[in-house]
């Protein structure tokens, strides 16, 4: 017969008896009531981490792919002290409404004449000649932003 060291009282070896420490055999007494707590929180992060990627690339794909208006001057024209013509280019999804803001400078850089112009038509690209009125003679016109409705 040979004998165990290493443990006394017939329970598992806890390494006292000068030789190598042991463990309990993995599996032997099931699983704790702290590992299945583990268990079940890994797979609800898990979840959670999927529809937060879900929501942030449904979010990420609209702002760059949904429904946007976007314009550009072609050219303008200074027609008198107070109206500027400005042929605007207009791009946009054809069912999308939307305005675009456009501003006039004087030559001291005081602004002289500002308007938000819609596009309501149903075509994707617009091309359009507004006219914006003035307090004075405008030196300069700039298309401050468009934005859909």
């Amino acid at each position: 017969m040979t004998a165990v060291s290493g443990g006394t009282g017939g329970g598992p070896a806890t390494g006292g008896g000068g030789g190598a420490a042991t463990t309990v055999p993995e599996g032997r007494y099931g699983r704790t009531a702290d590992e299945r707590i583990d268990r079940k929180l890994k797979v609800v992060g898990a979840v959670l981490g999927v529809l937060a990627l879900g929501v942030l690339g449904w979010f990420g794909y609209d702002s760059i792919a949904g429904s946007k208006v976007s314009g550009e001057i072609i050219k303008s024209d200074i027609v008198s002290d107070t109206s500027v013509e400005v042929h605007l280019e207009v791009h946009k999804k054809a069912d999308a409404n939307g305005y675009c803001t456009l501003r006039s400078q004087a030559e001291d850089g005081s602004e002289v004449g500002r308007a938000d112009f819609r596009f309501d038509q149903d075509k994707g690209r617009i091309d359009k000649v507004v006219t914006l009125r003035t307090a004075e003679r405008a030196t300069s016109v700039e298309l401050v932003s468009c934005h859909k409705d």
